[in-house]
């Protein structure tokens, strides 16, 4: 799926949001919280979800990812 998702994003956007939710999903914290700081920089609009989605309780307690939420006034 990651490969997937690289090939098309060199021809179309695909947000990070999606990125950073496989690697997530994969266990990869540096590679999720990476695209999840691009998903910010790009103001990707699934990030709004990162304060309600599930998903991300694993990050509740990383230093980067409170400090991801404080920058979007979360």
């Amino acid at each position: 799926m990651l490969e997937k998702l690289s090939k098309l994003s060199t021809g179309r956007y695909v947000p990070p949001y999606h990125i950073a939710l496989i690697y997530n999903g994969l266990g990869e914290t540096e590679e999720t919280l990476a695209w999840l700081e691009r998903g910010f920089e790009q103001r990707d609009a699934k990030m709004v979800f990162l304060k309600v989605e599930p998903k991300w309780n694993n990050l509740s307690s990383e230093p980067r990812f409170i400090d991801l939420m404080r920058r979007m006034n979360f």
